[in-house]
């Protein structure tokens, strides 16, 4: 008995300093590292095993696949660092209020990331990028009308939205890969929606 519980808190120990000395990154991910001695490093590590100063140094990884903000009745805004929102409400340029669902796809730059996490932090979504998306859809409904917006000029609409969008994400080193919009309704029913 005293045997097999000094082998579990034998591997429990090796466990614990051995995973203090490693950090594995999947593929898909990079890992940025924080010193106590010199801040966030500016390299970033790519996929595989690295070593790292137990105790010294701390990792965090961060995705550098395309991500996905939904834009859907379906997002529980209770969970604020989920990366998507509910609906946004806009006015268009005839004065319809509508509702507006859709996607939109992101990227992180792999080197501004040890920038991201020192300016911005780790909760970027909320910080960032959901107030902006909110903005930059209601600026760009308003010089629409509604009829517009969901017919001809449906394609001008996301061009201008993935502009604008750019404008201000680039320099924060996020890409914007597309801006899809799925569905775009009077306010009214989405309002009923919540209400059911």
């Amino acid at each position: 008995m005293s045997s097999s519980l000094d082998k579990l808190m034998y591997s429990f120990v090796m466990e614990d300093v051995l995973k203090g000395f490693f950090i594995y990154v999947p593929p898909g991910y990079v890992a940025c590292v924080y010193d106590l001695g010199r801040g966030v490093l500016k390299k970033v590590l790519t996929p595989g095993l690295h070593f790292k100063i137990p105790f010294w140094q701390k990792a965090k990884l961060f995705n550098t696949q395309t991500l996905e903000y939904s834009i859907s009745r379906n997002f529980n805004p209770q969970f604020e660092k989920a990366l998507g929102d509910i609906p946004i409400a806009a006015v268009a340029e005839d004065g319809k209020r509508i509702g507006v669902e859709g996607t939109i796809l992101l990227r992180l730059d792999v080197h501004q990331i040890p920038s991201i996490w020192q300016t911005i932090g780790e909760d970027f979504v909320q910080k960032i990028i959901r107030p902006t998306v909110r903005s930059r859809i209601r600026m760009v409904a308003s010089r629409y009308s509604a009829g517009e917006i969901t017919g001809a000029k449906r394609d001008a609409v996301e061009t201008e939205l993935k502009h604008e969008l750019e404008r201000i994400f680039y320099s924060r080193g996020i890409f914007v890969e597309t801006v899809l919009l799925s569905e775009i309704g009077d306010i009214k029913d989405y309002e009923r929606t919540a209400k059911e």
